[in-house]
């Protein structure tokens, strides 16, 4: 004979946004002794390393699109860069803006992000020669904000 064990489903397996709602409100409440501790600390180590990937994959549209507007001798497409480099640079200010502490993030990765900008700009304009390391000052300020290619 075979027994069958059912395995009651969690909350967070069924519907996280109720799960969540859930969590919000025990936290308001105080009542800890309930809480999905495990599920919590999942869900926050996920959101900070969200927050870092989403750093460097701006950082990286960023350079990438700075590349082709200093380097690329495609006037019509100027324009479209500038507005991409505007767009992740908002991105990014809003990002340090709501999480200070990834600015220090944002350095570590710079040679990733600018090697991988590389990578795909030279693929796309392979008649192109881009430099090989960053020309430019590195300060995130003067990243976030200069107009490099004047």
């Amino acid at each position: 004979m075979t027994q069958t064990v059912t395995r009651e489903i969690s909350l967070y397996d069924q519907d996280l946004n109720l799960w969540i709602e859930t969590v919000i409100a025990q936290l308001k409440t105080g009542n800890l002794e309930n809480l999905d501790i495990e599920n919590l600390i999942e869900e926050l180590e996920g959101l900070a390393g969200r927050d870092r990937r989403e750093v460097v994959n701006r950082l990286k549209r960023l350079i990438e699109h700075i590349l082709k507007r200093c380097h690329v001798d495609l006037p019509d497409c100027f324009r479209g860069w500038e507005v991409t480099i505007a767009n992740q640079r908002d991105h990014l200010k809003q990002l340090l803006k709501q999480s200070p502490s990834l600015k220090q993030h944002f350095s570590l990765c710079f040679d990733e992000a600018f090697d991988s900008a590389l990578n795909l700009v030279q693929i796309g304009y392979p008649d192109t020669d881009f430099p090989t390391t960053w020309q430019f000052s590195r300060n995130i300020e003067d990243v976030l904000n200069a107009r490099f290619w004047q």
